[in-house]
């Protein structure tokens, strides 16, 4: 007989590994379905779980006193949802909610700590993918604070469209301000731009990306920065 086909997986941390080490790693992780608004992580509460998403992503929502919860940033199938374990600390200080219902690969707590002693390469993986994590929530604030929103806009946007897998989704413009920690006004605006250059489509929260170079182009050099880094997470 021959060896068992290796399923298809498109988490770029798992895809990583190799084939015997994803095999392992398959056989200890569970495939989970995630509703849109699934809380999975509360502020500073223990994780139960940590969950390597497929398809659909995931936002991490910083809370603070009588605020909306600012978003500082996505987790797709580039990522996972738990990483601090590694460094021993077992809660967030942030809400992770399910932005786009999706599919993930889960495991609990205990499995995962074993995973990673015994799973080649799980734990150089995880480390690299915390330390672009870390990078890139510390960018965030910096370009909040210096960079214009039409570019910044245009990030989150391509962001939004790799982890979404699609050229298509809905979001407010409520929402928009809401995910960029800016007025609605200055969105209204800022998205009118990147229609008027015919780089989106967007109307009663439709939005369409029409060219994707040109929202690259538009976009300012944080989303680049971060698909670089992410490039050399897998060794």
């Amino acid at each position: 007989m021959g060896r068992k086909k290796i399923p298809v997986v498109t988490n770029a941390l798992i895809a990583g590994l190799r084939p015997q080490a994803r095999r392992e790693f398959l056989r200890r992780a569970e495939l989970v379905e995630l509703a849109s608004g699934d809380v999975l992580c509360e502020v500073e509460s223990p994780l139960s779980h940590v969950y390597f998403p497929l398809t659909g992503y995931l936002s991490r929502l910083v809370i603070l006193d009588g605020k909306m919860p600012c978003d500082m940033g996505l987790i797709g199938n580039e990522g996972m949802l738990g990483a601090i374990l590694i460094i021993s600390v077992g809660q967030t200080p942030m809400r992770v909610v399910v932005q786009r219902a999706g599919t993930a690969l889960r495991m609990t707590i205990p499995a995962f700590r074993r995973a990673l002693r015994e799973v080649p390469g799980l734990l150089l993986i995880v480390q690299r993918y915390l330390y672009v994590m870390i990078g890139q929530l510390a960018r965030s604030s910096a370009c909040a604070r210096f960079h214009a929103i039409e570019p910044r806009l245009a990030g989150w946007l391509l962001m939004v469209q790799d982890c979404a897998d699609a050229d298509h989704f809905y979001i407010t413009q409520g929402s928009l301000a809401d995910k960029l920690g800016v007025r609605r006004a200055g969105v209204t605006v800022a998205a009118g731009e990147l229609k008027r250059k015919k780089l989106i489509r967007y109307s009663r929260g439709e939005m369409v990306i029409l060219d994707r170079k040109g929202l690259e182009a538009a976009a300012c050099s944080c989303y680049a920065a971060l698909m670089e880094q992410l490039a050399h997470v897998v060794p």
